[in-house]
C-alpha cells in the first residue's frame, strides 16, 4: 500500500481527497471544500480514538453517536431521485479484516470549476510515476467531493461520462468537443481505449452498505447513476480514464454533498466523509484478503 506507517510499519492505506471552489452566485461557499479541508491527517481507529463509535464487526447495527445533533428536515430528504437508487446496501456487509493505518491527504486548495484546470490537474493528483510529488506516499484511493444543489441527500457516483459536457465553466468555456477526450485510442504506447462511460472498481454496493451502517439511521445515503455532466462528472471521468489508460484499478469515488454550507452541515459532512473513507478501506481490505486467499489456494 501507500507508505510507511507512523509507527514505522509498512502498511498504510493512503486516501487523497479533493473539493471544489465556489462556482455559483447563490452559493458563495462550496461545502465540498469546507468538508475536505476539515478532515484530519489520519482516520482515527474506532476503539482507540472514538470509544463511542461501533466496536462490532457488523457496523450496520451500530450507528455512530459522534455526529452533530439531528436537526429538523423536511420530508423531501427521502424523496425519490431519478438518478439514484436506494435498494443496494441493505444487505449487511461481511465483517471486515483489521484495518491498516489510514492516512488522509487533502489537496491543498479548492479546485477551480474549469475544465482546463481539471484536465491539467488530474494526472498530477495521481502522480503514477512519482515525478510530480517525489516522496509523497502512493495513492491507494481518491475521493472527489462536489456540491449537488439544494437537495438533502448524499450520493456516491457509480460512473463518469466522457461526452455531453454542454454547460460552460466559471470562465464561460466548454471542453473541446464537449468531451473529456478520446486520447489514447489505438496508439502504440500502451494507452487503452477510453469508452463513453467508466465505472469505479470499488464494490460500490458493499461500500454503501458499510457507510449506511456507520451513519445515523435517518441519513439518506444513496448510489447515483448520473454524476451530472458538469465539472463533478468531468473530474470523476478524468480520474477513472487516467487509471484506465494506465492499466490500473479504478480506485476512485465521487461523493455529491448537499449545498448547505452551515457549520452544522459541514460538521455532519466531515463525519460522513470519514465514515465513507472507513467503508472504502474496509471493502478494499476485504477484497484484497479474498484475492490473496484465492491466489494462495491456486498455488498450492
Amino acid at each position: 500500500m501507500g507508505s510507511a506507517n507512523r509507527d514505522g510499519s509498512d502498511e498504510t492505506f493512503t486516501v487523497l481527497v479533493t473539493g471544489f471552489a465556489p462556482f455559483k452566485r447563490d452559493y458563495p461557499v462550496n461545502p465540498s471544500w469546507e468538508i475536505a479541508r476539515s478532515l484530519p491527517d489520519w482516520l482515527h481507529p474506532l476503539r482507540a480514538k472514538a470509544p463511542r463509535l461501533p466496536s462490532s464487526s457488523h457496523p450496520q447495527h451500530s450507528p455512530l453517536t459522534s455526529f452533530p445533533p439531528t436537526t429538523t428536515t423536511s420530508s423531501s430528504s427521502t424523496s425519490p431521485h431519478p438518478s439514484t437508487t436506494t435498494s443496494p446496501g441493505n444487505v449487511p456487509p461481511r465483517p471486515a479484516p483489521p484495518l491498516p493505518a489510514v492516512r488522509i491527504l487533502t489537496h491543498p486548495s479548492p479546485i477551480r470549476v474549469t475544465y482546463a484546470t481539471v484536465r491539467d490537474l488530474v494526472p498530477r493528483l495521481w502522480d503514477l510515476d512519482g515525478t510530480t510529488h517525489p516522496g509523497r506516499p502512493g495513492i491507494d484511493a481518491v475521493i472527489h467531493i462536489g456540491m449537488a444543489g439544494p437537495r438533502l441527500f448524499y450520493s456516491i457516483e457509480r460512473r463518469g461520462h466522457r461526452d455531453g459536457y454542454c454547460m460552460p465553466d466559471v470562465d464561460g468555456l466548454l471542453p473541446e468537443g464537449g468531451t473529456v477526450g478520446r486520447e489514447g485510442k489505438g496508439d502504440g504506447e500502451g494507452k487503452r481505449l477510453v469508452p463513453g462511460e467508466l465505472e469505479t472498481d470499488f464494490d460500490i454496493e458493499d461500500v454503501l452498505g458499510r457507510w449506511r451502517g456507520y451513519a445515523p439511521s435517518h441519513m439518506d445515503l444513496r448510489i447515483s447513476e448520473d454524476a451530472g455532466h458538469y465539472l463533478c462528472d468531468f473530474i470523476y471521468f478524468s480520474s477513472l480514464a487516467h487509471l484506465c489508460k494506465a492499466g490500473e484499478r479504478r480506485r476512485v469515488l465521487f461523493l455529491h454533498v448537499p449545498s448547505d454550507a452551515s457549520a452544522h452541515n459541514i460538521a455532519l459532512g466531515r463525519e460522513l466523509v470519514l465514515q465513507l473513507i472507513r467503508s472504502v478501506v474496509e471493502s478494499e481490505m476485504l477484497r484484497k484478503g479474498t484475492a490473496d486467499k484465492e491466489a494462495s489456494g491456486s498455488g498450492s
